[in-house]
């Protein structure tokens, strides 16, 4: 037999409030009473009632779902973040729609469009391609990752100590050269403090060391051929020293590793590796490699933990609106593997 489907009256007749009052406790519950929200609370169990997710949609207008963009699911960084992120619904309940920009602005802003019109109710990005000044104009809380932050809330990694850590590292590993390969990142990048962490610690210690600022490319293929063309160029330029190299992340760091394989059959004495973010890549790697690894599972977290304590502040009858963007900063953890001494 079909069980008969719970209404608000149903409720309101068990409760003895009215149906305005029962709808109030769904779309508003800070607007009753603790002792009112538990009558109804106890009620919702005694009656067996199962919630009508369509019909509160369209009865409060929140939707409960947060937009998610990403610059790629190439790079595991990327993939792996969107992972942990998709996995706090069991905590937070909220529903997520993922869109991979591609480092395009007018692509971007096309997603956000839509996003916007399915009602989502924050914003996490990964991308740094839109302003955050433009985002915070969205009027939605958002939440930055990895990304410049001025105007919205933000959870990043100390790429600073990751410098630190990797420079460190290749330091103990006695090499002769160390190299840090990244992009040309301006300071309102947080990935920039890798590289003044790592310029630091080698003035510091009076160690030989070249910057290679260059764009690696967004594609196997492109990382394939001009990370080859680096390994050229390190081994013209330093040819029998022993090279530590720091890649910008797991993904580059382990395309690096397979040209190398591929060209001597093992890691040569020659090179120690080490990469960034802890990514699986790094562990699956044809042999596990050193990496700084930031904590994404942390980091995913408490940019979920930021977000809902804003979507949560703005269904509040009297809203309080941050008078600050909220920022913080998780600290990296070294990860020794094969691929250093």
């Amino acid at each position: 037999m079909k069980t008969k489907k719970v209404t608000f009256a149903d409720i309101a007749s068990y409760t003895g409030f009215s149906k305005t009052t029962i709808s109030r406790y769904f779309n508003n519950p800070d607007s009753l009473t603790l002792e009112n929200q538990q009558k109804i609370a106890d009620a919702l169990v005694a009656l067996d009632y199962k919630e009508n997710k369509v019909g509160r949609i369209l009865a409060s207008g929140k939707t409960e779902f947060v937009g998610i963009i990403i610059p790629n699911l190439y790079l595991h960084y990327y993939s792996e973040m969107l992972n942990q992120i998709l996995a706090t619904y069991e905590k937070y309940k909220y529903k997520f729609l993922v869109f991979a920009g591609n480092d395009k602005a007018n692509v971007e802003r096309a997603y956000i469009k839509e996003l916007l019109a399915y009602n989502i109710e924050g914003l996490i990005t990964l991308s740094g391609t839109i302003p955050s000044q433009e985002l915070a104009s969205y009027n939605i809380p958002v939440v930055g990752i990895e990304r410049e932050d001025q105007y919205i809330s933000s959870v990043n990694t100390d790429n600073y100590m990751g410098g630190v850590q990797a420079a460190s590292l290749l330091r103990k590993s006695d090499c002769d050269i160390l190299i840090h390969v990244n992009s040309d990142l301006p300071d309102t990048i947080p990935a920039s403090g890798r590289i003044r962490g790592f310029v630091d610690t080698c003035k510091e210690n009076s160690l030989p060391y070249e910057l290679i600022l260059t764009h690696l490319g967004n594609t196997f293929e492109e990382n394939k051929e001009r990370i080859s063309g680096l390994v050229d160029q390190l081994e013209s330029k330093y040819p029998g020293r022993k090279k530590g190299v720091f890649m910008p992340n797991d993904t580059h760091a382990n395309v690096l590793l397979n040209i190398l394989f591929q060209k001597y059959g093992k890691l040569p004495e020659t090179y120690q590796i080490i990469g960034f973010d802890d990514s699986p890549i790094s562990r699956e790697a044809v042999i596990p490699m050193s990496t700084v690894g930031q904590q994404i599972s942390v980091i995913a977290n408490e940019a979920m933990n930021i977000l809902s304590a804003q979507m949560a502040e703005r269904k509040k009858r009297r809203p309080e609106p941050l008078k600050e963007p909220v920022h913080k900063i998780i600290p990296p953890i070294l990860i020794r593997r094969e691929t250093t001494v």
